[in-house]
């Protein structure tokens, strides 16, 4: 027998609620195959099984908050598939007292069936309806029970069923949040109320990302290099000069930190996003910056992300949102002071060095969303400034 326990999800984490079960009693599981999700305070993990065998034990149910450490099921090495049975639901016990015997059932027309034609008025499915209704409900694809009849006693009118069919189905379907939105929806709230937000945003120049598609959009190890990227490592070498924007607040305190921690906004699908961090990202070429963000992307993908991955951030890049966007105002992730944003890389019509002739060229909205508490709008447009300097200034040959 194989114990399956609820393993580290990262330093300073200490339980975590059983959201989903991908395996029942008796399923046969093969080792690190995806046994049951976990949800934290920071992500949702899914937990690959230690061993090989047969699942004979659940014992932390789905919706269970469970401690690190503590068991949760139970895998049987040496059981085959079929061999263990699920729990079997307990038969309802007989009563203890017999029920009287029935009375004659007094004589009474016989009920009709569904497939008897509706009379004109009679009710189907409890709504009240003449049968021509009932037919431009069914050729509209509309439920009866669906409709808001306006007619005497509650009765779905001839006006009423076109109408319904016209406007389509009205009713509500009520979706459930999941853990990242309603995560995510807590901390926003929370920044936005206790941080006093500033922003500002410039266009600049991005040709660099020319020189980019000449020397190819992969490192000599093979990794993708995006936009981001690129805009990242600009962004790192600038907070060498504009060091309180790489801080975070402890209480009423600011701690500016030497070690940047770089936080690359990621979208999760249905769970909103995910802010994963590149750790002691100052120093790193882009070759290695790549490779490190490729191997958090891969994580974020494979719900194999861990809470130490999303923990330690002092500053955060957003990139492009969509291949039009212009730009992003993001909300600062606390307890850090400043989020960097981009848009999407453009070519637009520019005005040449003569002042005169127009081109084409390659520019980039930045915008950097600041706490007022440690930075003003001069300031912050100086850093991006700094930031636009740096990008066209880069040695992607020697980077790449």
């Amino acid at each position: 027998m194989a114990d399956v326990t609820l393993p580290s999800l990262g330093e300073s984490v200490t339980e975590g609620i059983i959201t989903r079960w991908f395996k029942k009693v008796g399923d046969s599981v093969a080792r690190d195959e995806p046994l049951f999700e976990v949800s934290t305070d920071k992500v949702d993990s899914e937990m690959p099984s230690p061993a090989a065998g047969v699942l004979t034990e659940i014992l932390a149910a789905e919706g269970d908050t469970v401690e690190t450490g503590s068991r949760v099921a139970v895998i049987d090495e040496n059981a085959v598939a079929g061999s263990v049975a699920p729990p079997a639901a307990a038969a309802p016990s007989a009563p203890s007292v017999p029920a009287p015997a029935p009375s004659a059932p007094a004589p009474s027309a016989p009920a009709p069936t569904s497939d008897a034609p509706a009379a004109p008025g009679e009710r189907v499915a409890g709504v009240v309806m003449s049968p021509v209704v009932r037919r431009i409900l069914a050729d509209g694809g509309v439920e009866p029970t669906k409709v808001h009849g306006s007619g005497p006693g509650g009765a779905i009118t001839r006006r009423d069923a076109e109408r319904a069919v016209a406007n389509g189905p009205t009713d509500e379907e009520v979706v459930p949040l999941s853990n990242g939105l309603r995560r995510m929806g807590q901390h926003m709230t929370l920044s936005s109320q206790s941080t006093p937000h500033g922003f500002v945003a410039i266009e600049v120049d991005a040709s660099i990302f020319d020189q980019l598609d000449e020397l190819g959009r992969r490192t000599r190890d093979g990794v993708e290099i995006s936009d981001q990227m690129v805009m990242g490592l600009a962004a790192v070498r600038a907070l060498g000069e504009f060091e309180f924007l790489n801080a975070t607040f402890a209480g009423d305190e600011l701690v500016v930190h030497r070690t940047v921690n770089l936080g690359f906004m990621r979208e999760v699908l249905r769970d909103g996003m995910l802010v994963p961090v590149v750790h002691a990202a100052a120093g790193l070429t882009l070759r290695a910056l790549a490779r490190r963000v490729h191997e958090l992307f891969e994580r974020v993908s494979t719900r194999q992300l861990t809470t130490d991955d999303l923990m330690g951030g002092t500053f955060t890049l957003v990139g492009p949102t969509g291949p039009n966007s212009l730009w992003t105002n993001p909300i600062i992730i606390q307890p850090e002071v400043a989020v960097l944003s981009m848009g999407a890389v453009r070519r637009v019509p520019i005005v040449l060095d003569d002042g005169v002739s127009v081109g084409v060229g390659r520019r980039v909205v930045i915008g950097l969303s600041f706490d007022h508490r440690v930075c003003e709008p001069f300031t912050a447009t100086a850093y991006l400034e700094r930031v636009a300097e740096l990008l066209a200034g880069l040695d992607l040959e020697s980077e790449h």
